[in-house]
Formats: structure tokens, C-alpha cells, sequence
């Protein structure tokens, strides 16, 4: 399962992001997505893992507060094509 975790702090890097998620279970990527020219972040991210253990993660997450930002947190929809 795919889940998006926004309002990142610009400081969150991929292995910050994976260690958040490693309590739940084992997590198969986890990516914050960077400006391709910067190469900055942009503040969200995707983690890949099992869907039990991703919607225990989703639950005790999302709200859950990093650098006081308050981290939105629930399973990535598929991007629509026009």
C-alpha cells in the first residue's frame, strides 16, 4: 500500500522518513519528494508497505507532530489522467 505523508518539515530526508514508519512494520520505500532543479524538498513524501501495517501507521500518524508541523498522513491516490 502506498501512503502520501504531506506537510513535511523542509529537513526530513528518505531515512527520516523510513525510521518514522519502521515501528509499524517493514517498509518497503520511502521517498520525500524533491524539486528536480533544487533538489529541495517539497515538503511531502510516499511510503510503500504492508497494508495492515500501513493503516496502523496512517492512524497513529496522521496529526502526529514533527518540528511542529503537523504531519497528513492517509493511502496515496492514484495520479488521473486526462
Amino acid at each position: 500500500m502506498k501512503v502520501y505523508v504531506g506537510n513535511l518539515p523542509w529537513s526530513v530526508t528518505d531515512t527520516d522518513l523510513l525510521d518514522l514508519f519502521k515501528p509499524f512494520g517493514d517498509v518497503d520505500s520511502a521517498q520525500v519528494v524533491t524539486d528536480r532543479e533544487s533538489g529541495r524538498s517539497r515538503g511531502f513524501g510516499f511510503v510503500e508497505m504492508a497494508a495492515q501495517h500501513a493503516i496502523q501507521a496512517i492512524a497513529k500518524l496522521n496529526g502526529h507532530a514533527i518540528e511542529s508541523r503537523q504531519l497528513r498522513v492517509n493511502e496515496a491516490q492514484s495520479k488521473q489522467t486526462a
